[in-house]
C-alpha cells in the first residue's frame, strides 16, 4: 500500500532542514504491513548513498526495551526471576553495595536511586582500547561491577524516578547471570531468531563480527565523529560506555533496520491482545502499564508512557508505550488502535548538538495518527 504523500513530504522536509541526514519511518496498523518510508542519505560527511527501507541504524537506547526488557520479560515468565528480586541476590558482588537492595522492578522503573549517567568509559578504557573478545568483554563487565559497587545513591529508592543508563547496565549483566548466556547471544537466540528479526543484533568490537560488519557496512548509517575513539563511527556503537564494555550492554549497542524493529514491537502489541508467539499477555500488560508506585513518573517497566508534552504527540492513548534513542530513534505502540510507529535516524551525524528532532517527533506521530485514522 502506498504511503500518504504527506509523510514523504514531512520526512524530506526534515532532511532539507538538517534535522537528520536520512531516516526510515515504519508504520503498521492492525498487524498488517502498512508503510516503510525512507528519506535522505546515509551521511553527509562524507556523502554516501541514499537511505533504503533496509538501512541499518544504531538503535541506541531502544536497546533497553527491545533487548533488555524483552529478555527480562521472557525470564520472568519462565520463572528465572521475579520483579521484586533484589539486585544483590543476583549480582552477588553488589550485595553490600548501596544499590544492592534495589529490585529489578526499581531498576526497570528508573527509581533505584542511581544517577542517570557516569563517564565509566574513562575508567574502563582511558585510551579507548576496547574489549575485542568475549573474555575481554566479561572482564570489562566485572570491572564495571566494581565501579558500581562504589556508586552512591542520589535519592532514596522508590522516592522518585530518574532515567538511568546505570540501572540498565546492571540489568544487562543480570540477564546474563540469570540465563547463563552472553547478552548478545541471548538476544539472538531468544528474540531475533524466533521472530525472524534480521538485521537485529549487537555488533561486538573485534574479529568475531568483523566479516559480518564489513558485509553490512554499506547499509549502516554512520553516527558521529568520536573524539575519544578518534574516528567516524559506523557499525560501532555510538554510546561510549557501551563501547567500553565491548559493544554489548543492557542500555545500548543494538543495531537494526526498521522492519526488524517492527518484528519485535509486533510481539509486544500481539501479546497485549493475547496472540504473541513468545510473550504472555499478563507479562506484557504488567510491563507496559504505567507504574503507579512512583509519584509523578511516566515509566512502566522499562517502557515509557505518554506524558504531555510527549514525543508520541497528542493523539496516542494513555495505554500506549514506547521509548526514545539518543541517536535519533524512537518506537511508540498504541494497543487501543493497534498502531506501531518506528522512526530510525542518525540525527547525531555529524554532531550530537543537533536537537531538531525534539520538535519533529511529536509532529510526525500526530501526522501518522491522522493519516491512519483517516484510512481506517
Amino acid at each position: 500500500m502506498m504511503a500518504p504523500p504527506s509523510l514523504h513530504t514531512a520526512l524530506n522536509r526534515a532532511v532539507a532542514d538538517g534535522i537528520f541526514p536520512g531516516a526510515v519511518l515504519a508504520v503498521r496498523q492492525g498487524g498488517d504491513r502498512c508503510w516503510v518510508i525512507p528519506a535522505g542519505c546515509l551521511s553527509t560527511d562524507p556523502p554516501r548513498a541514499a537511505v533504503t527501507p533496509s538501512t541499518i541504524y544504531d538503535l541506541a537506547s531502544l536497546t533497553k526495551p527491545l533487548a533488555t526488557v524483552t529478555a527480562l520479560a521472557l525470564l520472568v515468565q519462565r520463572g528465572h526471576c521475579r520483579l521484586d528480586d533484589r539486585i544483590g541476590s543476583v549480582l552477588l558482588e553488589l550485595e553490600e553495595a548501596p544499590v544492592g537492595p534495589a529490585t529489578i522492578r526499581q531498576l526497570l522503573t528508573h527509581s533505584s536511586g542511581l544517577p542517570g549517567w557516569r563517564a565509566f568509559y574513562d575508567q574502563l578504557s582511558s585510551d579507548a582500547a576496547l574489549p575485542a573478545s568475549p573474555d575481554d568483554r566479561a572482564h570489562a563487565g566485572r570491572r564495571l561491577l566494581r565501579l558500581m559497587k562504589q556508586e552512591a545513591l542520589i535519592y532514596k529508592m522508590g522516592e522518585r524516578s530518574l532515567y538511568s543508563d546505570l540501572g540498565f547496565m546492571l540489568l544487562g549483566i543480570m540477564v546474563e547471570r540469570l540465563s547463563g548466556s552472553a547478552l548478545d547471544r541471548f538476544v539472538a537466540e531468544h528474540i531475533a531468531q524466533p521472530l525472524n528479526a534480521d538485521p537485529f543484533c549487537y555488533l561486538p568490537i573485534g574479529q568475531e563480527t568483523e566479516a559480518y560488519r564489513s558485509a553490512m557496512i554499506g547499509r549502516i548509517a554512520p553516527t558521529e565523529w568520536d573524539t575519544w575513539r578518534g574516528r567516524l563511527l559506523c557499525g560501532e556503537v555510538h554510546d561510549e560506555n557501551a563501547a567500553a564494555l565491548g559493544g554489548v550492554a543492557g542500555h545500548a549497542g543494538l543495531f537494526g533496520s526498521a522492519e526488524a524493529v517492527l518484528a519485535v514491537t509486533g510481539v509486544w502489541l500481539a501479546g497485549y491482545h493475547h496472540t504473541s508467539p513468545i510473550l504472555d499477555r499478563d507479562v506484557v500488560r504488567e510491563f507496559s502499564a504505567r507504574h503507579e508506585g512512583v509519584s509523578g513518573s511516566s515509566w512502566a517497566l522499562g517502557w515509557d508512557t505518554p506524558s504531555p508534552p510527549s514525543s508520541s504527540g497528542r493523539y496516542f492513548s494513555s495505554q500506549s508505550f514506547g521509548h526514545l534513542g539518543f541517536t535519533g530513534t524512537s518506537i511508540w505502540i498504541d494497543p487501543v488502535c493497534e498502531l506501531e510507529v518506528v522512526l530510525l535516524s542518525n540525527r547525531v551525524h555529524p554532531t550530537r548538538t543537533n536537537e531538531g528532532i525534539k520538535s519533529f517527533r511529536p509532529m510526525i506521530h500526530d501526522l501518522v495518527r491522522q493519516e491512519c485514522m483517516g484510512r481506517s
